[in-house]
């Protein structure tokens, strides 16, 4: 029998992960193709008009690109969790329902267009993508309430249907698109960390966070909904508004994190599988520590996108594909016959 989850064991799972990320990440910001001296960094901008390379690319390049990873990571696998447990689904995902055909759709008609303003320094392509998956979760989210009872499988059938209907979309628009434009998009559909403005970030993260912490709010309430509609209900939970939330909620940050990297695969699939797999199922200290996972492992990731091929760059959604996969299976052969789905 496993031991009860207890506030002491959160605070310490939790920090433990903290601390682990925080390595992570000063390690990854000294890794590159340039080497980069922390004592030169830690030395500023330099004397009057005097250029500091080490300054310059750890605070304009590396610390940005760390910080737009953690933030991605953590909402895509924090998603995850969510829409595994209101779906009740274990191969659920953050584009299960339709996202990143949405914010891909969107994305290519901002390429095609030609749009070159910026909206808080958000480039056309991300503002469209961001609008795109929103849109196209609203549109499934509607489908889903026609169906009545059977809720959770017409918000799977409309997630699959309007994903195949704007991925045929896609397709036809980037076989009338010109070479340029297919190439860009390409690259912003396989997943790819930029150096964004620090102010983007600190908002875009504000957002993840609040929304991570509104979904740990609910925690107890998604616990009930994992085992059942009827169970949770006899517990006395409002099974409509915590899926309303919950679901709101996680496609927003979902979409957040879609317009800041693109699709980046995979991250919201098995960092909750690990999580679950290795901690459990309950879901006080199964969203904490999958964001938290989620950031360490896209940083991780992202780092070897930037050295495994330089000074070229391959998109950090290929790394998340091939090194994410074995690691999972690995956790899946090893903590399979020791923690159910739900914990049974």
């Amino acid at each position: 029998m496993k031991d009860l989850l207890t506030a002491k064991k959160l605070i310490i799972r939790t920090a433990s992960a903290l601390v682990v990320l925080v390595v992570v990440m000063f390690v990854c910001s000294l890794i590159g193709t340039e080497s980069v001296s922390l004592k030169a960094v830690f030395g500023g901008v330099g004397q009057q008009a005097t250029v500091n390379p080490d300054y310059e690319i750890f605070m304009q390049v590396r610390l940005p690109r760390i910080i737009l990873a953690c933030i991605v990571g953590a909402a895509l696998a924090c998603s995850g969790v969510i829409f595994q447990a209101l779906l009740r689904n274990p191969l659920a995902d953050p584009y299960i329902l339709g996202i990143s055909s949405g914010a891909g759709l969107g994305a290519i008609i901002a390429v095609i267009s030609g749009f070159s303003w910026t909206l808080w320094g958000r480039s056309p392509i991300a503002v469209f993508a961001f609008a795109g998956a929103l849109g196209t979760v609203w549109l499934v989210w509607s489908i889903g309430r026609l169906t009545g009872k059977s809720h959770v499988t017409g918000l799977l059938l409309a997630g699959v249907v309007v994903n195949a209907f704007f991925s045929a979309v896609i397709m036809f628009l980037m076989s009338v698109a010109k070479a340029g434009q297919v190439h860009s998009t390409i690259f912003w559909l396989m997943g790819n960390m930029t150096e964004e403005d620090f102010f983007v970030l600190w908002v875009s993260a504000g957002f993840v966070v609040a929304g991570i912490v509104a979904l740990f709010y609910i925690s107890p309430q998604l616990n009930a909904i994992s085992f059942g509609e009827d169970d949770a209900r006899s517990m006395g939970v409002n099974t409509t508004r915590t899926r309303t939330i919950a679901f709101a909620v996680a496609a927003a940050i979902t979409a957040i994190a879609v317009s800041l990297s693109g699709l980046v695969g995979f991250v919201g699939l098995i960092v909750p599988h690990g999580v679950r797999l290795v901690f459990g199922p309950d879901h006080r200290q199964l969203l904490p520590l999958s964001g938290i996972v989620g950031a360490i492992f896209l940083v991780a990731a992202d780092t070897l996108a930037r050295i495994i091929v330089a000074p070229a760059q391959l998109p950090v959604g290929v790394v998340t594909a091939i090194v994410g996969g074995p690691f999972f299976l690995v956790l899946l052969i090893k903590y399979t016959r020791k923690v159910g789905w739900l914990g049974k």
